[in-house]
């Protein structure tokens, strides 16, 4: 998909296809450069209005054929929601919209003219959403399919706008194309299944993101991790044929001095739950358990080609959960890296032991911060459903920036605590503390377990069972949180020197 930016004559323009807004009011209400369509048209559309023909909900479209006086193809006009209450959601939610109609109707280029009355300072941010959304319709996942489908027709959108605003505009653009290149990457090798992505894979992929996207790539085999007495995550490998992997990537966008922001992402490519065996049912998308470490090599690719002024680490411990002899049993008690002993009651609560041992190897790069993300436990989807990730930090202010990066990015997440209460829970009688905390408030005891493991440095951890992947007909990776991962990584970019 081809993106743009330009001023243009609305009525002298030839094509394919304009698309313009409508408010939701007392009655619906034309945008201003649907109101200048009108005028060029003879008052066409007021007609269409006025016969009750076209509603503002925001997904709602109408397509016009062969308007009257103007040299454009086609109208579309597009439900915007209220002009008075703006939602990034609704834009995102037309602009998507638009997208399937365009592409149903087969026009391969499209002009956007639907953001004329969005204030200057969120031009960005507005452009940003439209072609995140608009790309998030053309995804399509062929990776193992024999019978390949059609490329997408719809292939350049046009967005309008006055003079003025075109330069935020086209930040917005680069931004949006940048992010969905990342959130593309991540769902497609979160598609993957379990047979094709495994931890080699994934550290086959990042030795290619070295070649793409110039990223330092380190990969470290299970003989190199047990000098480093990583017994948690060993642990949980040991139940299957294919060995543990910790993936490191680099991109130094900053000043060589500059502290890096640490992303570290649980990489289980499939979790059967060891002895804790899982239910049969819909185990298939324990596939998805490496969503985390999925969204750390979409954010990676977001900073890179975006050429953002920052130091970013993404880390990935990688493994696979299975039951065998040799496997982790309850019961079992196993060494961290950071020397603390680790009481195994439920061999199924295996991400925070991979991923405590590459919280301690995260300090190693005296981090500005760091932000672990992990498909850690379905108690998060009893709290939040599928709409909310949880978020715990020991920082107000990193808690506060992820907050607001995901009301921007449209990609929310809400704040859970960490209290000395909820660790309590974690006490062992024979260990220094247990991978459970029983089963209430099993989102937070999950986080606390993996704040036991970041003491040393700011530390924010993003529990994201609930909205890395639909479930159902519609059963697909997400790509989330790479928006708020990105979103994060610019604002922080854009205060690097502050």
């Amino acid at each position: 998909m081809v993106f743009s930016a330009n001023t243009i004559d609305l009525a002298r323009s030839a094509s394919q296809c304009l698309v313009v807004g409508v408010f939701d009011g007392k009655e619906p209400e034309l945008s201003p450069s649907a109101q200048e369509l009108d005028t060029a048209t003879g008052l066409q559309l007021q007609e269409i209005l006025s016969h009750g023909d076209c509603d503002a909900e925001p997904g709602s479209a109408l397509m016009v054929y062969q308007p009257r006086g103007i040299a454009a193809r086609r109208i579309l006009l597009l439900g915007l929601g209220s002009h008075d209450d703006p939602d990034d959601l609704n834009l995102r939610k037309a602009a998507a919209a638009a997208a399937k109609v365009l592409e149903k109707c087969r026009i391969r280029s499209a002009e956007f003219a639907i953001l004329d009355t969005v204030q200057d300072d969120e031009c960005t941010r507005q452009a940003r959403n439209i072609v995140e959304a608009i790309e998030e319709t053309a995804y399509l996942y062929q990776e193992t399919k024999s019978i390949k489908q059609p490329k997408r027709r719809l292939s350049k959108v046009r967005l309008v706008a006055s003079r003025d605003k075109l330069s935020a505009i086209r930040l917005g653009i680069k931004q949006g194309v940048a992010i969905s290149h990342g959130v593309a990457f991540a769902k497609t090798i979160s598609n993957l299944p379990g047979n094709i992505c495994t931890p080699r894979y994934l550290a086959k992929q990042a030795k290619q993101l070295q070649k793409s996207h110039g990223l330092k790539t380190t990969v470290l085999d299970e003989k190199q991790m047990k000098a480093l007495k990583m017994g948690s995550l060993l642990s949980v490998s040991r139940g299957s044929r294919e060995p543990a992997r910790l993936i490191i990537m680099e991109y130094s966008g900053g000043a060589e001095d500059q502290p890096p922001i640490v992303l570290v992402g649980k990489g289980l490519t499939f979790d059967a739950g060891g002895i804790s065996i899982k239910p049969a049912a819909a185990m298939d998308e324990m596939k998805y358990d490496m969503c985390g470490g999925a969204s750390v090599y979409g954010a990676l690719i977001a900073a890179s080609e975006l050429n953002l002024p920052l130091n970013v680490v993404g880390i990935v411990p990688s493994s696979e959960n299975l039951p065998d002899g040799a496997a982790n049993k309850p019961g079992d008690i196993v060494t961290s890296m950071a020397g603390k002993t680790i009481e195994i009651l439920n061999t199924d609560a295996e991400g925070r032991l991979i991923l405590c041992d590459a919280l301690t190897y995260a300090e190693r790069y005296q981090p500005a911060a760091v932000v672990d993300i992990a498909t850690l436990t379905g108690a998060c989807i009893i709290a939040l459903g599928h709409h909310a990730s949880g978020l715990f930090s020991n920082c107000e202010k990193l808690a506060e920036e992820l907050l607001a990066a995901g009301q921007a990015a449209g990609d929310r997440a809400w704040r859970l605590p960490t209290w000395n209460d909820y660790t309590r829970q974690l006490k062992s009688n024979f260990a220094d503390l247990a991978n459970i905390g029983g089963r209430s408030a099993g989102s937070v005891t999950a986080a606390c377990f993996l704040q036991e493991f970041a003491q040393n440095y700011k530390w924010a951890h993003l529990d994201i069972a609930g909205t890395a992947w639909k479930s159902g007909h519609a059963k697909m990776a997400t790509g989330r949180p790479v928006p708020l991962l990105s979103e994060f990584l610019i604002g922080r970019s854009e205060n690097a020197d502050a």
